[in-house]
């Protein structure tokens, strides 16, 4: 009778198997080979990384079944092949290669975390922080939301926040609440911001003057927007922690703690190390390598000042850098898919066909033929910066035929850039935020898919209020 009755709870108790990303990544990789095979090679005409509308230009290619298992001998020199299993397959390691710098600063990232925990400076610090709170849930989350939102949508910080995921992660699970909702706090909060750009310089200084119109100019409805897109996100986030029930803080006693000198010592010096690397990111516009060798000398400072020693120091860093090695191999097989496209030429060829949705049907159905071509372009081409050289040169001129005016292009372009960037497997920015977390591609999509799905709605509404005052 009692193991019938208990059979259930335990079944409650073990957790869903998810898809391994790796799986998910790999499987786009060789749908990407495959498309290599069936679809026109082509190129676009490129003045530097831009895009010259109107060069499109199919190129021959011919290929046998020996070439498609990589048997044949290939001459890249004179002609354009598809990609074989056996390339498909290297541009694995190769996307690991060119994407080096990325994977040491997380895994650098990874360490530094390793030796805070490892010297209790997290644990203590978030223990001051409820109980200064008293555990209010409700208080902290809009506020952090807000702050995250406020630096990405205005100066265009994204990676620097791989130093808070791990933290804000923490003092959900010291609240009882699962891992992926510290996850959540920080990552929708950055894509809504980077949704908006109100005054992101990484999308506005490339995407405005491509359609000629002054850089930050008409803030007024991307403001509207970050608002809007804000409001309906902290909702999200509060809405699945009221869905988890009871607050486990409702039975945990926020006793009155102070930090010790050393933990505040600690604590001081990561604030200011993080004010360095944005002042550093920004003005001395450092790259990946230099972050990682600014990481590693903030986790050769933690240790000095833990006084754990160097063996215990280096055991911890070692320890924070497994945590996230996963990291390298899902950013190698995202960078994968731009390389099998790329070496296959059909990249352009997908733009162009993607490009034939906007078409000359009037500035409503146009708009949201712009939103849908970003939406999926964004699989292929993650990247903000790279994005916007590529399509605003060509949706330019189609939104003027069809009675959009530019700043709406504009903003159909960062709607639908952000919002799959919010959910694509293909993005090494979310997966890095995933790694950092320590939460499945899966598990991610199927908590955040019913938000994506309001949002694309939201984002149809406000491209429709922006056709419809002249924006």
């Amino acid at each position: 009778m009692n193991l019938n009755t208990d059979a259930p709870v335990a079944k409650r108790n073990v957790p869903q198997r998810q898809v391994n990303p790796t799986l998910v990544l790999l499987f786009i990789v060789l749908v990407a080979v495959v498309l290599t095979w069936f679809l026109d090679s082509g190129q676009f005409q490129r003045s530097g990384k831009i895009v010259v509308p109107g060069t499109y230009q199919v190129i021959d290619k011919s290929f046998t079944f020996e070439h498609v298992l990589g048997f044949s001998a290939q001459d890249k020199a004179n002609h354009v092949q598809p990609v074989s299993l056996k390339d498909g397959l290297m541009a694995i390691p190769a996307g690991i290669v060119k994407q080096s710098g990325l994977i040491v600063m997380v895994l650098f990232i990874g360490g530094m975390f390793g030796v805070l925990e490892q010297a209790g400076v997290i644990t203590a610090s978030l223990e001051r922080l409820l109980s200064v709170t008293k555990g209010n849930i409700y208080l902290m989350v809009p506020f952090l939301m807000l702050v995250f939102s406020a630096g990405s949508t205005f100066m265009g910080l994204a990676k620097e926040y791989l130093l808070v995921i791990p933290i804000v992660v923490a003092l959900m699970n010291r609240l009882g609440l699962p891992s992926i909702l510290g996850l959540a706090i920080v990552a929708i909060a950055v894509k809504v911001g980077y949704l908006a750009s109100v005054t992101n310089p990484y999308a506005l200084t490339i995407a405005q003057p491509l359609v000629g119109v002054q850089i930050f100019s008409g803030v007024g409805m991307r403001l509207l927007t970050y608002f809007v897109f804000m409001f309906f996100g902290v909702l999200f986030v509060l809405a699945a922690i009221r869905r988890h029930g009871k607050l486990a803080n409702a039975a945990v006693e926020f006793l009155p703690t102070r930090l010790s000198k050393l933990h505040l010592a600690m604590s001081l010096t990561l604030l200011v190390g993080v004010v360095g690397m944005v002042y550093g990111a920004n003005h001395w516009h450092w790259k990946n390598e230099a972050l990682s060798a600014y990481y590693l000398f903030l986790s050769m400072i933690f240790a000095v000042m833990s006084g754990m020693g160097a063996s215990v120091s280096a055991d911890a860093f070692i320890t924070g850098m497994k945590k996230v090695l996963i990291a390298g191999l899902l950013i190698g097989l995202a960078t994968a898919v731009d390389i099998v496209l790329v070496q296959g030429r059909v990249i352009d060829t997908l733009i162009n066909d993607l490009l034939h949705l906007v078409g000359q049907h009037g500035a409503y159905i146009s708009t949201y033929g712009m939103f849908v071509c970003q939406l999926l372009l964004d699989i292929v081409i993650p990247s903000t910066s790279g994005q916007a050289a590529v399509t605003m040169p060509i949706l330019g001129p189609l939104g003027q035929l069809s009675g959009v005016t530019p700043q709406t292009t504009v903003l159909a372009f960062l709607l639908g850039n952000g919002l799959t960037n919010m959910i694509t497997p293909t993005s090494s920015g979310l997966l890095i935020f995933l790694a950092s977390a320590q939460i499945g591609w899966g598990q991610w999509a199927k908590f955040v898919y019913p938000l994506f799905l309001f949002f694309t709605a939201l984002s149809l509404g406000m491209l429709t209020l922006a056709v419809f005052v002249g924006y």
